[in-house]
């Protein structure tokens, strides 16, 4: 066989699984290198807890001593699943198989009988799905590829399973006159209100995410519950990126019931930082988050408990975020992602809005 499959263990070859990509879409003015300490994390069992019941392995593909591909794959017993990551080739069906094929087998090994691809060890809200459609501005932790890559999932038998919409929405697209009414026949329903998240109430916001998350995805296909020590990791993560005022939660009085959390697009930082952030690369962020004029924010979650799903309150949260972006000379648009076909309420939502369908990723399965 004319290309060697190795595994990636120390430093130095993590290192190289790192570059390859970048070397490889070097000429792709739209590409925007994911940042080695996230993806790192992921494959850090002290940082992850999908490592207590799972595994992931990671390799390359070798021809001529030049790498030419590599993928990652993962499993965990607890959700039951497996699936294959982080997938990167020149557009050649042969290596792609090459790569396809030691990650299967593992899983397999592992006594897994389907496997999904692209995905991600952890969250799915993150690095999952392949870009089938909307190449261009891959927004931050999204991810992001050739056109061939399609042909070369699909040659090798893999079948969708999830189609994942991205799109986006600008202020003079939105009715306005509409939302605004309806949101204020709803407020005039209830005693509903709207509050902002705070960085000294941070506990508090921690704890309503946590009961309004569980609350809203108890019954969603592989719904695996927040902790509270979970969601105060992340916020404390997110903590210099967040702009409290796009981070919006919604009380029945006192009672938890809603949120729509936004941040700003990272990639429009990203892009200047080439996918480290050793000391040099974290100084250049905070160079460009002070001084880079951010044009997009990116709604990263939307969700209302199931007893006050049907009730609008969606409206109340919009007219919030509407207000705030066109508040902000800069802000150009929201993207809202991550929509699957499985969700036809949150299709009808941002199509109420105008929004426009900007990037389609498909989730696919294997059976082994």
């Amino acid at each position: 066989m004319r290309v060697k499959i190795k595994e990636v263990n120390s430093s130095r070859e993590i290192k190289s699984w790192h570059q390859f990509s970048r070397d490889l879409y070097a000429d792709d003015d739209d590409y925007i290198s994911h940042i080695d300490q996230d993806i790192d994390s992921i494959f850090n069992p002290n940082e992850n807890s999908e490592f207590e019941t799972g595994d992931a392995k990671r390799w390359v593909a070798v021809e001529n001593d030049r790498i030419v591909g590599r993928i990652a794959a993962f499993y965990t017993n607890k959700h039951q699943q497996s699936g294959l990551g982080f997938f990167d080739c020149i557009d050649d069906q042969e290596i792609a198989n090459c790569l396809f094929d030691v990650g299967n087998q593992w899983v397999k090994e592992m006594g897994f009988d389907r496997v999904e691809a692209p995905v991600n060890f952890g969250e799915r809200d993150k690095y999952w799905g392949l870009l089938v459609s909307g190449f261009k501005s891959p927004s931050y932790q999204e991810n992001y590829n050739f056109p061939y890559y399609q042909k070369l999932f699909e040659n090798y038998g893999f079948k969708v399973c999830i189609e994942q919409t991205t799109s986006e929405g600008r202020p003079g697209q939105i009715d306005l006159f509409k939302y605004q009414r309806f949101s204020e026949r709803i407020s005039r329903s209830g005693s509903y209100r709207i509050e902002h998240y705070s960085h000294r109430e941070s506990e508090r916001f921690v704890k309503d995410f946590v009961t309004i998350y569980n609350d809203a995805w108890k019954h969603h296909s592989h719904f695996v519950p927040f902790t509270v020590d979970r969601v105060r990791s992340l916020f404390a993560e997110m903590k210099p990126i967040i702009r409290e005022e796009l981070l919006v939660f919604m009380y029945d009085k006192d009672k938890p019931i809603g949120f729509y959390l936004s941040i700003i697009e990272l990639n429009q930082i990203f892009k200047h930082i080439n996918g480290n952030m050793n000391w040099w690369g974290k100084l250049k962020f905070y160079y460009y988050l002070k001084t880079k004029k951010i044009t997009k924010i990116r709604g990263i979650i939307f969700g209302v408990t199931s007893e006050y799903q049907n009730k609008g309150l969606y409206a109340l949260m919009i007219m919030d975020v509407y207000k705030t972006i066109v508040e902000n000379p800069y802000i150009e648009s929201t993207e809202l992602a991550w929509i699957g076909d499985f969700n036809p309420k949150m299709h009808a939502l941002f199509k109420s809005l105008n929004a426009q369908p900007s990037k389609v990723h498909f989730t696919y399965e294997k059976l082994l």
